[in-house]
């Protein structure tokens, strides 16, 4: 890893724990923000500097508040006259700043408040789109328009997104701290799901000329082990982290020397990531002993048989096909369906597969969608229809906006025609 590379991990890691003083202290999510971002931004280049050859401050986490707090301030003071009271406060040290904590105890400035902030970042005010983008930038620490790359779109479209989100959470008053038991349940659902999202569109990018986002992929990684730490015996926090680590050891094996997709059945496992393997079986394991059954855990469940079986035709498809019944009752969505037509096709044949997936040609969440094509293609391939699995993947590569996606697809259809 090169010193720039560890200098945006350090960066990256310290910046929602920056945010988190800067917002008890002063307050203003916006404000504190914005200061942490320029407070980043001065640090990516004056260290390099101050301390070449990748040293950094003794205590890097402290020249950034000490940094941000000055934004901040030079902020509040450059405001109009009726916010002077305000200048006041944000000026004068925090009351408990100074107080030396007692033995074992920590001083304020030394909580990591991550946690904290992706609760406030997943607020229910939010919409999901918004949520996504506002915790990669608060609690990610990526620039607006590493942001805007993220999705593909113009800095000048994610910017406003942005704004919109942190003055939503300022209209309703969010505050900074950890919600009550019932409403921490419901936002850590929403605090996994944009995780979860972030690492989907990272795995598989859902535009442009690469399969993959790893820079997306490793951030979704980091800020789920942040949440793993902070909750330990959360089961589905577990899950969803062994769910990534189990998914991500085969990013390497995914694309050829040319980029091309490799299917999973086709890849070579001996370029799976073996740590990462043993670690995600050992959460999923641990999960699926100690907690109920949810959603994130039953699809780790899944992906560690796949990762297990030495070859593709080792695969334990019957146990994927029970898993996935179990997860179609208790999560139920079209993408569900999908998968479990396909272990269904793999246990009881390519036809009950496809029958399977008839019943998702009148959902529109997902009727138009080219995964629906893809896999119904793949099917009929199995079955031996080969003229209609050519146009399903004629009809799924026109419908992804995925470049890999299209060459594989129309490779396939190009192999039928032959």
């Amino acid at each position: 890893m090169s010193t720039t590379e560890r200098l945006g991990d350090l960066l990256r890691e310290l910046a929602p724990q920056v945010l988190g003083v800067l917002l008890r202290r002063y307050g203003g999510f916006e404000e504190c923000e914005d200061a942490v971002q320029e407070a980043l931004l001065a640090a990516a280049t004056q260290w390099p500097g101050q301390w070449p050859d990748g040293g950094v401050p003794d205590s890097p986490r402290a020249w950034l508040i000490t940094v941000a707090s000055r934004r901040l301030v030079d902020q509040v003071r450059s405001e109009q006259a009726r916010r002077r009271r305000e200048v006041t406060a944000a000026v004068r040290e925090a009351p408990d700043a100074a107080v030396a904590p007692a033995p074992g105890e920590e001083s304020p400035g030394d909580r990591d408040d991550t946690l904290a902030l992706l609760f406030l970042c997943c607020h229910p005010a939010l919409t999901p789109a918004s949520q996504v983008a506002l915790t990669l930038r608060a609690v990610g620490g990526l620039t607006t328009a590493e942001v805007a790359r993220a999705f593909l779109v113009p800095e000048a479209t994610m910017a406003p997104r942005i704004s919109r989100a942190k003055q939503r959470i300022k209209t309703v008053d969010a505050s900074f701290e950890m919600p009550g038991a019932q409403e921490r349940a419901e936002r850590l659902d929403a605090v996994l799901h944009v995780l979860y999202l972030i690492f989907n569109e990272g795995y598989t990018a859902s535009s442009g000329p690469d399969l993959h986002r790893a820079d997306l992929t490793t951030e979704a990684i980091r800020l789920t082990r942040v949440v793993h730490r902070s909750l330990p015996d959360d089961g589905e926090v577990a899950g969803l982290l062994a769910l990534m680590l189990l998914t991500d050891a085969r990013r390497a094996a995914r694309t050829g020397p040319d980029g091309v997709l490799i299917p999973l059945a086709e890849q070579d496992r001996n370029r799976w990531d073996a740590a990462l393997i043993e670690e995600g079986v050992e959460l999923v394991t641990d999960a699926m002993s100690s907690s109920p059954l949810g959603p994130y855990h039953l699809q780790a469940a899944i992906a560690a048989l796949h990762v297990q079986a030495p070859r593709a035709e080792d695969t334990d498809w019957e146990q994927i096909r029970i898993l996935y019944a179990i997860l179609g009752r208790i999560a139920p969505n079209p993408m569900v369906t999908l998968n479990h037509a396909v272990a269904v096709a793999m246990t009881r044949g390519p036809q009950a597969g496809l029958e399977l997936l008839e019943s998702l040609d009148g959902d529109p969440r997902i009727a138009r969608h080219h995964r629906l094509h893809a896999v119904r293609a793949h099917l009929q391939e199995l079955a031996g229809e080969y003229a209609a699995a050519r146009e399903n993947y004629r009809l799924a590569a026109r419908r992804t906006t995925s470049l890999p996606e299209q060459r594989y697809l129309r490779d396939r259809a190009e192999k039928l025609e032959r």
